[in-house]
C-alpha cells in the first residue's frame, strides 16, 4: 500500500479538523456547503438547499479547476466534500483528498492490489464515507479501511471477504452511528450475498446479514436443494437509512446464475430486494422483492430513497424507487407495504404489478437457447445511478434507459472464481436498434411522468436537484446538463471531454457555490463568475 502527504497544513484553511460526528451526518441537509455522504444525506434525495446558481444564471458557469487523476475509465464515485475539502476515489482503490477551492492535491492513498480480481464490471469504486477524523474505503480486494482524515494513513485495515471467488466491494460505505455498513459485489460469481457493519472506532465485524437465508432460516425454501449456495444477492450500491425507525434500506442484486432458473426454482429471497435492517444488530425488520425469481439480471440495488409526503390522504414515510425492471415504486417504510408501481420505461416482460405487488408476467418472456428478445436489457431501465429528489417541485428525477437484449440461457455449472451468469444478453445489432434514454421527472405520488429530457445515448450518470429550481445530470457523450426542474427546459451544458458515470454534487466555501462532477480520470468545479456573484450580493443588500 501506498499513501503520500503532501503540504496540508498551508494548503486549505480548513486542513481537515473538524470532526463528523452521527449528528452531523444526520442532519446533513442543514450542512448544505458540505456533502457528507455519498446521496447528500440519509434519505438519498440528492437535493441541495443551496441556491446561488439557478436558473437565470446557470448559462454562466464556468471551470474553476480540474484535478486529474491519471486513472482514466468509468470514473463512478461521488466526491465529499467536509469542511473545505474534498475526498474523491478512482479506479483502482485510490483515494485523493483535496483542497475544494483550487483543486490542489493535500494526500493521495493508493492500494497494491493483486494482478488478478475476477470482477464483474471494472475496477471502480464509489467513494469514501466519512465518521469522527476517519474516511472509511472499502476495496476490490474485500478489504475494508479506515484512513486518518488528515493524512491518509491506515488506522486499521480489516479482510471481509475472498477476493478470488469474485467477492469484492465497489460501493462507497455508509456511515451509521457508531458502524461502517458495506454490501459486497461478485453476485455473477455465484457468491452468497452479504451487508456487513464494522465498529468505527477499531474496524471489529458488528453483524453481517446475509442476503441469502441458509437452511433453517426464514426464505431459504424459496431456493430448490443447495441452490441457495450460489445463490448471489450481492448489495453492491450504498443504502439509505432513516434514524426515527433506527432502520437501514438496502437493495440487493439478481440470483445465481443470473439468466438460468431451472436449478434454482422458487422467488429466490432476498434477491432483487429491498432490505430493511435494524442498525444495531443487523436483523431483517421487512423485505419487499420487486422482481421474484429473476432471469434477466434486474438487480434491485437501486438507491431506495426515503420520502415523506402525503400519500393516500395521510401522512406517511415512504420508500420509493426506480427499479431497474423498468417500473417505479412507493412502498411505506415502517412495514414495507405495497403502494403504488407504475411503468417508467418501456418493457415487455410484465402487463403490470398486482395489488399485493408481484409482477404480471407475461408469456414466453423468459430467456432461451435460442435467444428471447425483451425490453428492458439487462443494464435495466435505469441502473445504479442515483435518482433525486425536490421537494421544490414535489419530482422524482430519474436517468432512464432504453434499450432491449437477446437473451439467451443454458445450463452453466458453477466454478469458483468464474462467471456463473446462465449464458448471456446481447442488444441488437445497432442499426436496426439504437439505444437511447432520458431524464425524467416523476410525481411519486402517483408515479405519472410529468416531463422527460431526451438523451442519445442510455446513460450511466446519476442527477442532482437544487433549490435554485435547477436539476444536473450527465450523458454517455461527455456532456454535463442543467434542466429546469419544474419544466425539463434545457438551460446550460458542458461538454467534459469524457462519458459521465457519476453524479453532480454541490457544495459552497467563503460564499460561492460549486458543482462538482467526475468525468473520464478527472474532477472538474464549476461556479458564476466572481463578478456576476457580487452582482448577486449587491443587489440583495
Amino acid at each position: 500500500m501506498l499513501w503520500l502527504s503532501l503540504g496540508l497544513a498551508g494548503l486549505c484553511s480548513g486542513s481537515v479538523s473538524a470532526q463528523v460526528s452521527f449528528e452531523r451526518l444526520r442532519k446533513a441537509i442543514q450542512e448544505p456547503h458540505n456533502w457528507l455522504t455519498y446521496s447528500g444525506d440519509y434519505s438519498g434525495r440528492r437535493y441541495s438547499t443551496l441556491e446561488q446558481i439557478k436558473r437565470d444564471n446557470v448559462h454562466q458557469l464556468v471551470v474553476q479547476w480540474i484535478f486529474q487523476t491519471g486513472t482514466p475509465g468509468p470514473f463512478e464515485c461521488t466526491p465529499l466534500v467536509v469542511d473545505g475539502v474534498m475526498y474523491v476515489t478512482a479506479l483502482n482503490n485510490r483515494v485523493y483528498a483535496l483542497d475544494a477551492r483550487t483543486g490542489r492535491l493535500i494526500w493521495r492513498y493508493e492500494r497494491s492490489l493483486p494482478e488478478k480480481i475476477p470482477l464483474c464490471c471494472g475496477r471502480v469504486n464509489r467513494g469514501v464515507a466519512a465518521l469522527g477524523n476517519k474516511v472509511f474505503l472499502a476495496t476490490l480486494d474485500a478489504h475494508v479501511l479506515a484512513l486518518d482524515a488528515k493524512t491518509g494513513s491506515i488506522v486499521w485495515e480489516v479482510k471481509a471477504a475472498d477476493y478470488r471467488k469474485g467477492e469484492t466491494f465497489t460501493l462507497a460505505p455508509l456511515a451509521v452511528k457508531d458502524k461502517i455498513i458495506v454490501g459486497v459485489s461478485g453476485g455473477d460469481f455465484g457468491n452468497r450475498g452479504f451487508i456487513d457493519a464494522y465498529e468505527a472506532e477499531s474496524g471489529k465485524l458488528a453483524w453481517r446479514f446475509y442476503t441469502v437465508p441458509g437452511p433453517g432460516e426464514p426464505g431459504n425454501e424459496t431456493w430448490e436443494r443447495d441452490s441457495w449456495k450460489t445463490g448471489g444477492g450481492p448489495a453492491w450500491l450504498t443504502g439509505t437509512y432513516d434514524p426515527e425507525l433506527n432502520l437501514i434500506y438496502w437493495g440487493t442484486g439478481n440470483p445465481g446464475s443470473a439468466l438460468y432458473g431451472e436449478n434454482r426454482k422458487g422467488d429466490n429471497l432476498y434477491t432483487n430486494c429491498v432490505v430493511a435492517l435494524d442498525v444495531d444488530t443487523g436483523k431483517l425488520k421487512w423485505y419487499f422483492q420487486f422482481t421474484p425469481h429473476d432471469v434477466h439480471d434486474w438487480d434491485a440495488i437501486q438507491i431506495p430513497m426515503l420520502l415523506d409526503l402525503n400519500f393516500g390522504g395521510k401522512p406517511r414515510k415512504l420508500l420509493v424507487e426506480a427499479n431497474r425492471n423498468g417500473f417505479f415504486y412507493v412502498l411505506d417504510r415502517a412495514n414495507g407495504q405495497f403502494l403504488l408501481a407504475k411503468q417508467f420505461a418501456h418493457l415487455t416482460w410484465a402487463k403490470g404489478i398486482n395489488a399485493g405487488g408481484r409482477p404480471i408476467l407475461l408469456p414466453d418472456t423468459d430467456p432461451t437457447p435460442e435467444g428471447k428478445y425483451i425490453c428492458p436489457g439487462a443494464w435495466g431501465g435505469t441502473n445504479w445511478m442515483s435518482p433525486s429528489y425536490s421537494p421544490q417541485t414535489g419530482l422524482f428525477y430519474v436517468a432512464a434507459r432504453e434499450q432491449c437484449d437477446i437473451f439467451t440461457s443454458s445450463d452453466r455449472p458453477y466454478e469458483e472464481g468464474a462467471g456463473f451468469f446462465g449464458s448471456t444478453a446481447n442488444p441488437p445489432p445497432k442499426q436496426k436498434e439504437k439505444d437511447w434514454g432520458a431524464l425524467r421527472a416523476i410525481d411519486p405520488l402517483n408515479g405519472d411522468i410529468r416531463w422527460e429530457f431526451n438523451l442519445y445515448s442510455a446513460p450511466f450518470g446519476g442527477v442532482l436537484s437544487t433549490a435554485g429550481g435547477l436539476v444536473f445530470g450527465g450523458d454517455m457523450e461527455g456532456y454535463l446538463i442543467a434542466l429546469n426542474a419544474q419544466t425539463g427546459e434545457h438551460l446550460w451544458h458542458f461538454q467534459t471531454g469524457s462519458s459521465i458515470y457519476a453524479a453532480p454534487i454541490t457544495y459552497a466555501l467563503d460564499g460561492k457555490e460549486y458543482l462538482a462532477i467526475p468525468s473520464g480520470g478527472a474532477v472538474l468545479a464549476f461556479a458564476l463568475p466572481d463578478d456576476a456573484i457580487a452582482r448577486k450580493i449587491s443587489s440583495k443588500e
